[in-house]
């Protein structure tokens, strides 16, 4: 089988880095950030996405603070994070039954690059797929479909594990079975109304499906 995985709210708890970073960028820009609780919410989509509900259409503040969030990340931002409980156990189980598996994140390519070559479980990953620094959208649809000609496995035989509805939208736009896992950012409501096939608890949930 193929297991596609999300990355931030999936396989690391990147809360701590994001929320610093995007504190930082709006600071940056002379905006005041959002409560803790709106900006859990920011972690999965695209940061311009994101930016927009605060600084509205105004396209320089908007690059001005994914500037500034870069910075900070390349810094420091890249490391806070930690791996969830029964993750490494899980991928290293997947990996040694002989399951394909490849990350698909939001994340912007040049900073997922960074995160999972340092994972202890990075290099049970065939693949990476990320947006360019431009992206301004959700584009797991698109990646997922990449994933899919990449690999050429039937779509019965795929599964994207997320945390968000992006993630399963994606899934579902595919064709393929998408999985959610409730210990990231996204919620049960959330992710059934987006189409999720299964919701689970825990990583070690997963190996019932291979």
């Amino acid at each position: 089988m193929l297991f596609l995985f999300d990355l931030d709210g999936t396989l690391i708890d990147s809360e701590i880095g994001i929320v610093s970073g995007v504190r930082h960028s709006l600071a940056h820009v002379g905006a005041e950030a959002p409560d803790d609780t709106l900006l859990r919410g920011w972690i999965g989509p695209p940061l311009r996405v994101s930016f927009r509900e605060v600084l509205g259409d105004d396209p320089e503040r908007i690059e001005a603070a994914v500037t500034a969030y870069g910075d900070r990340f390349r810094e420091v931002g890249w490391s806070e994070h930690t791996v969830y409980e029964g993750i490494p156990e899980t991928i290293a189980s997947l990996s040694a039954a002989g399951h394909h598996l490849a990350i698909v994140t939001s994340k912007i390519r040049v900073h997922a690059e960074r995160i999972v070559p340092h994972l202890p479980f990075g290099a049970a990953f065939d693949r990476l797929y990320a947006p360019g620094p431009e992206t301004a959208h959700s584009e797991k649809a698109q990646m997922i479909a990449a994933a899919l000609a990449d690999f050429d496995y039937p779509k019965d035989q795929v599964i994207m594990v997320g945390d968000r509805r992006f993630d399963i939208e994606g899934a579902v736009a595919n064709g393929v079975r998408g999985v959610g896992v409730l210990w990231g950012f996204g919620d049960r409501d959330e992710l059934e109304q987006a189409g999720a096939w299964k919701t689970v608890h825990s990583p070690q949930e997963l190996m019932a499906l291979s």
